[in-house]
């Protein structure tokens, strides 16, 4: 076993020590969902599970987000023209599954609201800029976000809890990505 390979299995054993067993780790590119790019998030195991397909449209910026073999499950859509920053996840018929909003006012940390239609909201606190942030649903934590975990330039990790829904979760993170680094 390679020396490199050695610390990535100790520091996977370390973090499983740390945090508990019941997660899992996406990885994902900082900047991942520049309009007009496609990029993957990939599981732990490095293979794609998700594809985030960037278009450029005339209204509104439209980013669609895919399984891995092409599928669209979500499509998250900035609303302009609001008193604060707002985009929309939308299932492929249309329907509105979640509303991601900037805080206005945020004294100490970095916050987003998440409008969940079917469900309990959620609630994103931290370092959002540093990809250093937790998600909450119900007071309970589906989601941490950390740019510690790899080494790799422009790469953080999302590590949602077992039985979440991975899909809008990452969703979210996307959308987060999004619209704090002024990609597009």
């Amino acid at each position: 076993m390679a020396l490199g390979d050695r610390r990535r299995e100790r520091r996977e054993e370390r973090r499983d020590e740390r945090r508990g067993v019941g997660r899992t780790t996406y990885r994902m590119r900082q900047k991942l969902v520049a309009i007009g790019d496609d990029s993957w998030i990939e599981d732990e195991q490095g293979r794609r599970a998700f594809k985030v397909n960037g278009k450029a449209m005339r209204i509104r910026d439209t980013l669609i987000f895919e399984d891995a073999a092409g599928n669209e499950l979500l499509k998250l859509q900035e609303r302009k023209l609001r008193v604060r920053d707002t985009m929309t996840i939308e299932d492929p018929s249309g329907r509105t599954v979640a509303t991601v909003k900037k805080a206005m006012i945020s004294p100490l940390r970095e916050r987003f609201s998440v409008d969940v239609a079917d469900g309990e909201d959620m609630d994103v606190q931290g370092n959002i800029v540093d990809h250093e942030y937790r998600i909450s649903q119900g007071g309970d934590e589906v989601a941490e976000v950390s740019k510690k975990w790899f080494r790799v330039a422009d790469t953080y990790g999302v590590e949602v809890v077992d039985g979440r829904n991975v899909v809008l979760i990452l969703a979210v993170t996307a959308v987060i990505d999004s619209m704090t680094h002024d990609v597009g």
